[in-house]
């Protein structure tokens, strides 16, 4: 403002007065009805005026119901399964007008609404109703209680995962009406599996069959799940499949358009965006939309009359949950079709331990092709031993074989080729070439490595090192002890100089390749799906991924090579994988043969003679050593039960976000496994919830992770 405005003399130069006016002319213009915040005073509903409420305290000791007291104002809105505010933690003696009040607010579930209440004090009131949208219906309600108690969980953690989180502009948006249901599709690829025209026809029927689905190689599986999902349809249920991620989702999604048409299913993925994800929620939920393709978080989804709930790949990591209380995906899906008595299919190339209990124990029947059909499908497998590699050095300091290098040369002339490589980068790993003693950070004794051609530097401390030399035997060359998927393809693109080559990992993932020739270098799970199938494929430095040391090493590696392999054209069009690593070992042999339930079902009978998962329930407690050992001794374990440990678990790699099950930096934790045999699961997690719950009501002590079933038990 200029001074020749401060000293104006006009009508109404006097601003602040101006202002006061003006808000108080507003005020008498429209009053806004605010509501109390405690409601003292205000009528309670006529009918069923207490309500129950699950709080968003995901504590244990707090795992329980709350009741409320309804205002008036509030009744029509307060429905079982709305979202609402109130107010927690005001304490019994800040009673004020015959209403608690005090506390802060916080969100809830209204689960039921009651006549009177088992409280004998004060009640507080609902604060107010965040949307009179029913989110947490009686079924959801259920399975979420039954997935708590299975995991040692609370409530309210489940319901975090289990309902996504509100956005008010799809709220407010109609869901379109539901269509009829289709027609019972024809079999189509089904034929090629004994058993498989009959599963779609109890599907369509209204039966409830469960399977144990060993997919053949190829592309058709999509276009089976979208059958199957159709013939559940047919039948007037519903239907859900969850796949591991959104690549998968988008083919399974395009397959059941092809076969139903558009407004049919549901897609729930991360990708499609919090708006976008909601709505379709929704439309779910209000029954407008009967099936639903989904990845992780779908395993909720709320579908009306379940028919069908299906699964693919159960041994994918991203099936099992991060965020507490860690449910895997396949455990809810048994606990749907228990509940709901609705039909289960769980498929893949490969076969997990987990799926092979299920058939052993008669609770799923196996659906296999036989193997005419089977030699048909697959690719032809051969490998390579150390005793080729011994002979070849040329190949072997190319780190390829005589063999995979004319199986590429062979591939190429039909098609594109795929190289599936376990790490990604340039050189993950080095070692001094003269005594092959690792190289390691002069700091902080961390791994050096090379993620591109030049630079070398710590993979935990990230400090370059440009004169490193080998402390044991003085030597400055370096070689690759794992050669990432960058190296490997400048190496191809060298040797085949016209020939294109693409990359597909963690940075950068490819959806699909054309079906013209050029090579396709991937890590695991990132490979991109060919037209037509690969002509070839090349399974690189296969120790690496069997020589883990952990108990689903061989399984893990015999799952990710049988779904690259499965992208290979079948053996009667040429279709070859070379695999490079030991060829007695029987991971190896069992891709050879193209036998994962073999291999799942002699892994399971040695588990069941040492004890381990499945066959038996574990949990895992981890924290540090003292709170380790305090909730051990406060624990009323079953009597069965056997404690293994405690001992030290890895700690965070400096530099690195910390992951979970990781001790903080500069602390050092120590885990114990809880270890009891079948039928006795659900004592220890209960026994475990329990002692949880008691100790984070006294509020002494450091927490303690608990987690049952860890997927890594080492």
């Amino acid at each position: 403002m200029s001074s020749d405005d401060e000293r104006s003399d006009e009508p109404g130069a006097g601003a602040p007065e101006q202002l006061a006016l003006i808000r108080e002319t507003v005020r008498r213009a429209k009053v806004p009805r605010a509501k109390p915040r405690t409601w003292r005073g205000a009528a309670l509903a006529g009918e069923l005026p207490v309500a129950r409420v699950l709080v968003n305290k995901g504590a244990l000791h707090l795992d329980q119901y709350f009741d409320y007291a309804v205002p008036e104002e509030l009744d029509a809105d307060a429905q079982p399964g709305v979202r609402v505010r109130v107010r927690f933690g005001a304490g019994g003696r800040q009673v004020r007008g015959g209403r608690r009040e005090g506390g802060g607010l916080i969100d809830g579930f209204l689960i039921e609404r009651r006549a009177t209440s088992d409280y004998q004090g004060a009640l507080a009131a609902l604060a107010y109703v965040v949307s009179p949208e029913p989110v947490l219906g009686p079924e959801l309600l259920e399975l979420s209680r039954a997935v708590a108690d299975r995991y040692a969980g609370s409530l309210a953690d489940v319901l975090q995962l289990a309902v996504p989180p509100r956005n008010s502009r799809a709220e407010g948006k109609a869901s379109p009406a539901p269509l009829p249901p289709p027609p019972v599709p024809a079999p189509g690829t089904w034929e090629r599996y004994a058993q498989g025209p009959g599963f779609l026809r109890a599907l369509a029927e209204g039966g409830s069959p469960r399977a144990v689905w060993t997919a053949l190689p190829g592309p058709h599986w999509p276009e089976e799940i979208a059958r199957a999902m159709a013939a559940t349809l047919a039948s007037g249920r519903g239907a859900l499949v969850v796949v591991p991620d959104g690549r998968t989702a988008g083919r399974v999604d395009a397959a059941l358009t092809a076969v139903l048409g558009d407004g049919h299913h549901a897609l729930l993925t991360a990708d499609s965006g919090p708006e976008k994800r909601y709505r379709q929620w929704l439309a779910v939920a209000r029954g407008s939309v009967r099936a639903v393709v989904g990845t992780r978080a779908a395993m909720f989804a709320p579908v009306g009359d379940l028919g069908l709930v299906a699964l693919w790949d159960d041994g994918d990591s991203s099936h099992s949950d991060d965020n507490a209380p860690f449910p895997h995906v396949r455990e809810v899906l048994e606990l749907r079709a228990a509940h709901g008595r609705c039909a289960f299919l769980l498929g893949g190339t490969s076969c997990t331990v987990e799926a092979a209990q299920l058939v052993e124990s008669g609770w799923a029947l196996p659906l296999r092709a036989d193997r005419d059909q089977l030699r048909v499908a697959a690719p032809l497998v051969r490998t390579v031993g150390d005793g080729e590699l011994a002979r070849d050095g040329a190949a072997r300091s190319a780190r390829l074989p005589s063999l995979a290098w004319q199986t590429v040369r062979d591939g190429l002339r039909s098609g594109p080729v795929l190289v599936q490589v376990p790490r990604r980068g340039y050189a993950p790993r080095l070692a001094c070439e003269r005594c092959r003693e690792p190289a390691r950070c002069r700091h902080c004794a961390g791994p050096l490595q090379a993620p591109d051609q030049q630079d070398l530097d710590c993979a935990w401390c990230g400090r370059a090192d440009r004169a490193w030399t080998c402390a044991a035997c003085g030597g400055v060359r370096l070689r690759a002890q794992i050669v990432g998927a960058r190296r490997t393809a400048e190496e191809l693109g060298r040797a085949f100089p016209a020939v294109p080559v693409r990359t597909s990992g963690r940075d950068h993932v490819l959806d699909s390749v054309p079906g013209a020739p050029a090579l396709v270098v991937s890590t695991p799970g990132a490979e991109p799906v060919a037209e037509g199938g690969y002509a070839a494929a090349l399974l690189l430095d296969g120790w690496a991924m069997v020589g883990r040391p952990d108990l689903r090493a061989g399984e893990e590696a015999l799952r990710r090579w049988t779904a690259a392999a499965a992208l290979v054209r079948g053996q009667p069009e040429g279709g070859t994988v070379v695999i490079v690593a030991e060829p007695t070992l029987r991971p190896v042999q069992a891709l050879v043969r193209w036998d994962p339930v073999g291999h799942a079902r002699r892994e399971l009978a040695e588990r069941a003679e040492l004890g381990f998962p499945p066959v038996s329930r574990m949990a895992s407690v981890t924290g540090p050593p003292e709170a380790v050992a305090a909730y051990l001794a406060g624990a009323e374990l079953p009597r069965e039960a056997e404690v293994l440990g405690p001992v030290p678990v890895q700690g965070a790699t400096p530099g690195r976000p910390r992951r979970q099950g990781d001790s903080p930096p500069g602390e050092t934790w120590e885990r114990a496994l809880v270890r009891v045999p079948p039928g006795r699961g659900a004592a220890l997690a209960s026994a475990l919830k329990a002692a949880q719950a008691a100790r984070t009501a006294r509020g002494t002590g450091d927490p303690v992770r608990i987690r049952i079933d860890p997927p890594d038990i080492g």
